[in-house]
């Protein structure tokens, strides 16, 4: 049965302990989300911030108040008043950076995906558990209260015995093909939207649903070049833009998975849960907001899907106008517990892993055109 995280903290909380001292690393969603996200949440101070341009790092050391700015990581874990850094850079820097940042033997919170490949993320994960530090990684359906919600639900077997998942996650912000070629467009640097929006959705599988036993995957890319402003020509796309991908959970329950970011869907997010007692069903029609606007249907018996409402005890207790702020914080509420507490957290390097591994997976499946069998967590990370 999936665990429910709920946070009831408010900006007026108190702190027996003083402000953790975070460093950000990655200023394009670290701006966005990270920086207000940790400025918001009592527990936590922004002590410096890195960019690999030390003008620019300044510039918006300046602009958030942040009192030290690097352009490397090791300056960054060198500071003494750096305990924990947040990396929110591409995904093709992950893996060296979250490797500094371990050694050192700082708390890490890291963006997904993980990393490039699974073996990367297990070698963090083992480095995460030797150095005993708390490591977290951002998968933020977790703490969205529609999805709190669901998991609540699914808890109490409101759908009994599950016969099928289905899951669609269609978005347009990749579909015009003039936005410029970018790291974003190449595989070989974590582009793709398997792992922009497949990270999350196999982070929630896990969560809702259990593990997965076996699975099959196709990805396609629509638009083969984009323009490169730098270069000043279009440049090839290997990166994958949408995703059809097929499971057998665990338990035998069929989930079938479509991802795509080039398409314009007036359902964007949807989940639809039916089982032999019931039906359940979250969604969202919200084009620019991929955490704000969701909303629960349930049916039993047959009967027409009602909406229910979301308990107050789940909403954010502040809605930003960026929703990823709201969830972020709950995120950084669960990660500043654990670090306090000397506590291993969910989601952590551990679910960054699983979600690694079913990514690579279905790359392996796309092209062998195949059926792949998925490993059992714990037999994976002990070999």
């Amino acid at each position: 049965m999936p665990s429910i995280t709920t946070n009831t903290f408010s900006v007026d909380k108190p702190s027996n302990q003083p402000p953790l001292g975070v460093a950000v690393v990655g200023t394009g969603f670290g701006q966005k989300v990270h920086i207000p996200g940790f400025q918001a949440y009592p527990g936590t101070q922004v002590v410096a911030v890195y960019h690999r341009n030390i003008d620019q790092a300044k510039a918006i050391a300046k602009s958030h108040n942040i009192p030290n700015a690097c352009n490397t990581i090791t300056d960054i874990v060198k500071l003494s008043e750096v305990q924990a850094v947040s990396i929110a850079t591409p995904p093709f820097l992950h893996y060296e950076m979250a490797k500094t940042v371990l050694e050192a033997g700082k708390h890490l919170l890291l963006e997904k995906p993980t990393t490039l490949n699974v073996s990367q993320a297990k070698e963090l994960y083992q480095l995460a558990r030797f150095q005993g530090v708390i490591a977290a990684l951002d998968f933020e359906f977790r703490f969205v209260p529609g999805w709190q919600l669901v998991a609540e639900l699914l808890s109490q077997d409101y759908v009994g015995s599950k016969r099928l998942i289905r899951i669609d996650w269609l978005g347009s912000s990749r579909a015009n093909a003039e936005r410029p070629w970018s790291w974003y467009s190449r595989k070989d640097q974590g582009g793709g939207a398997l792992g922009s929006l497949g990270s999350h959705t196999f982070d929630y599988i896990h969560w809702l649903f259990g593990p997965v036993r076996k699975l099959s995957a196709h990805l396609s890319t629509a638009i083969h070049q984009r323009p490169d402003p730098v270069a000043g020509e279009l440049k090839p796309v290997d990166s994958d833009d949408t995703c059809m991908i097929m499971l057998e959970l665990a338990d035998g329950t069929p989930c079938q998975v479509s991802i795509s970011a080039v398409v314009h869907a007036q359902r964007t997010h949807w989940l639809e849960i039916c089982g032999d007692r019931g039906t359940l069903v979250l969604g969202s029609e919200n084009q620019k907001d991929y955490i704000h606007g969701f909303r629960v249907w349930s049916s039993q018996s047959g009967k027409p899907l009602t909406e229910v409402e979301i308990p107050n005890r789940l909403l954010f207790p502040k809605n930003y106008a960026d929703g990823r702020i709201s969830a972020f914080i709950r995120v950084i509420d669960q990660w500043v517990q654990g670090i306090e507490r000397g506590e291993a957290i969910v989601p952590s390097l551990r679910e960054g892993v699983y979600s690694q591994l079913l990514m690579d997976l279905c790359h392996t499946s796309h092209t062998t055109s195949s059926w792949v069998d998925v490993p059992p967590l714990e037999d994976f990370l002990a070999v």
